[in-house]
C-alpha cells in the first residue's frame, strides 16, 4: 500500500542541538498514526517538516507520493500546539476568513462552518470574540479552522490540550467519525489513554530518535502479559515488599504491578492475600502509558 505519509531518515540540527535525529516512519490511508514521546523529544519539530513549515537537514518526507511544498500545504489540516486565534474577531467571522483562505467560496465555508459548529455544540458561539472564550471552547475553534475546508490529512499537535473529559471525549468521537470517512490522521499527544482508544500506529520519540514503532496491539503483544492488576481492600504496605517487581499506577486499592526478571505472579498473590482482601488479580498485557516509560527509560522488560 503507497504512503500517505512517508518520512525517510530525517534529521533536523538547530545549532549544536540535534532536534530529529535519522528519523523514518510511514502513515498508511485511512489509519490514526501516534507521535509520541516526553517533551523536547522531537515530535513537533517532525510535525513542522511534515507540514512544510521547517526543512530537515538531512532526509526526505513526501506526502502522497510528492515531496512536501505548499502545495502539500493545501491537502492538510494542521493543528499545531501554538494556537494562533484572533482575539478580536467574532467567532464565526474569523471561521469564515479562515477557511476561505483555505480555497472555499463564501457559501461552502459557511455550510462548513455551521455543521461543525453544530457538531461541537457551539453554535451560539457565532457572534463572541474568541477572547471571550475559555480555553477549550477556543480549542473547538481551533479545531474547526483546521478541519472546515475538508482536506485530506488531518495532523494535531496536542489536539487534547485544553479540554476537559467530557470535551476530550467529544473530540475522540470526531476524529474517529473522520477516520470512518478514510481521513488519515496524525497526531501528538502525552495522553496515553486517548492513544490505546484510537491508534493504528504508533512511533515513540525519544532525545530525537523513533525508538519504538509499529502497530500498537502488535507492539502491545510483544511485550507478553507481564502485568498484574490488583484490586484489594486493606493496607497497601505489603507493595513496599514485593520483590522483582515495578509497582505502577499506586493508590489506596489498587496497583499496576510489572513483573520483571523472575518475578512470579504466584507469589504477589500470596504476599497481597496475607495482607489484604483481594477483589481483582488479573495478569494482563502492560498499558501503554507501562510501555511509554520502560521504553524512554531503557527498561528490560521481561517477555
Amino acid at each position: 500500500m503507497s504512503l500517505v505519509i512517508d518520512v525517510q531518515n530525517v534529521s533536523k540540527h538547530f545549532g549544536k542541538a540535534t532536534a530529529v535525529n535519522q528519523v523514518s516512519f510511514g502513515v498508511e490511508k485511512g489509519q490514526i498514526f501516534g507521535l509520541l514521546g516526553p517533551n523536547g523529544a522531537g515530535k513537533t519539530t517532525t510535525i513542522r517538516m511534515i507540514n512544510h513549515i521547517l526543512n530537515p537537514d538531512t532526509g526526505h518526507i513526501s506526502i502522497l507520493g510528492e515531496a512536501v511544498s505548499p502545495k502539500s500545504q493545501e491537502r492538510i489540516g494542521y493543528l499545531p500546539e501554538e494556537r494562533g486565534l484572533y482575539k478580536k474577531m467574532k467567532v464565526f467571522d474569523q471561521l469564515m476568513y479562515l477557511a476561505q483562505l483555505k480555497g472555499l467560496s463564501q457559501t461552502a465555508a459557511k455550510t462548513a462552518i455551521e455543521f461543525w459548529l453544530d457538531r461541537f455544540e457551539a453554535s451560539s458561539w457565532k457572534k463572541k470574540e474568541v477572547s471571550e472564550l475559555s480555553k477549550g471552547m477556543s480549542q473547538k475553534i481551533q479545531f474547526i479552522a483546521t478541519v472546515a475546508h475538508d482536506p485530506e490529512i488531518y495532523i494535531f499537535d496536542e489536539p487534547f490540550s485544553g479540554l476537559d473529559p467530557i470535551n476530550s471525549e467529544m473530540l475522540k468521537e470526531v476524529i474517529l467519525e473522520e477516520k470512518n470517512r478514510g481521513k488519515t490522521i496524525l497526531f501528538s499527544t502525552h495522553r496515553m489513554e486517548q492513544v490505546e482508544q484510537m491508534c493504528d500506529d504508533i512511533c515513540l520519540f525519544n532525545q530525537g530518535k523513533a525508538v519504538l514503532q509499529g502497530n500498537l496491539q502488535s507492539i502491545k503483544q510483544s511485550f507478553g502479559n507481564n502485568t498484574v492488576l490488583l484490586d484489594f481492600i486493606g493496607d497497601s504496605e505489603f507493595l513496599n515488599q514485593l520483590e522483582g517487581v515495578r509497582v505502577n499506577n499506586r493508590s489506596t486499592n489498587f496497583a499496576e504491578i510489572r513483573l520483571l526478571e523472575g518475578a512470579s505472579p504466584q507469589h504477589i498473590l500470596e504476599i497481597a492475600m496475607k495482607h489484604a482482601e483481594i477483589q481483582r488479580f488479573e495478569i494482563v498485557q502492560p498499558s501503554l502509558q507501562d510501555i511509554f516509560i520502560s521504553t524512554v527509560n531503557d527498561t528490560k522488560v521481561a517477555v
